[in-house]
């Protein structure tokens, strides 16, 4: 009887993880990942996928009895693992790196683009 509601426990656990992870709201596992499904590798997405579908089931006290625990407290173990080694910080900080990155190829490009220009029309 306490495996199925170590499922419950493991699917808010997994629900709160990505929130802090990932930032996504959603009050059910199944809303949450639909925002973080591009976020996610599709392995790692197929095993939140497989918990989300018996999400409601786990709260039932007889349809609970049905469920494969096993197998469900391995993908929550394997979702949660994931999120815990993403680190929101270096996340961060490549975001800021590729918008910088971005930014000054685009000067770069701007400046090549206006040399050009000015020799072509003769004012170099």
């Amino acid at each position: 009887m306490s495996e199925p509601i170590a499922v419950q426990d493991q699917i808010a656990e997994t629900v709160a993880l990505l929130r802090a992870q990932l930032g996504v709201s959603g009050k059910d596992l199944s809303k949450a990942l639909r925002k973080a499904r591009h976020r996610l590798p599709r392995r790692i997405y197929r095993q939140a996928t497989k918990l989300a579908k018996v999400e409601g089931m786990a709260t039932h006290p007889k349809l609970r009895l049905t469920l494969d625990t096993p197998a469900l407290a391995k993908a929550a173990r394997e979702v949660q693992e994931h999120l815990r080694n993403i680190d929101v910080a270096d996340r961060r900080k490549g975001w800021w790196l590729g918008a910088f990155g971005a930014l000054a190829f685009n000067i770069l490009l701007f400046g090549a683009l206006l040399i050009m220009l000015l020799m072509w029309r003769d004012l170099i």
